[in-house]
């Protein structure tokens, strides 16, 4: 690992073959590393979230059958990854952005 680069620290979720396709797997892959390795991803890969909170995004995957989104938020010294889920919805489930804001929250405590 590349000494600029930082650390995926995964509160929750994975990223695995199933449910992911492994070309989905791979694009996830590669848009984690370029986070750690500094580059600012934008749409259409990746949208703010300030509704969970500052430095939050959401990363988008698309595969076969599924909309994959991983919630994530860039610290100064690692790349938080928040959630895992598919997107059924127009909009980002209640639910999850709830769930983030609380995983936040206790990791910011424990720091």
């Amino acid at each position: 690992m590349e000494s600029t680069s930082k650390p995926l620290v995964w509160l929750h979720g994975e990223v695995k073959t199933p449910p992911f396709t492994q070309a989905a797997r791979v694009e996830t892959g590669v848009l984690l590393r370029q986070l750690q390795q500094g580059i600012s991803l934008e749409l259409p890969h990746s949208r703010p979230m300030p509704s969970i909170g500052g430095r939050c995004h959401e990363l988008r995957i698309r595969d076969a059958d599924k909309n994959w989104r991983i919630i994530y938020r860039i610290d100064d010294d690692a790349i938080l990854i928040l959630e895992v889920f598919n997107k059924t919805t127009r909009a980002t489930p209640k639910t999850v952005i709830e769930v983030c804001k609380k995983r936040l929250k206790k990791y910011d405590s424990d720091q």
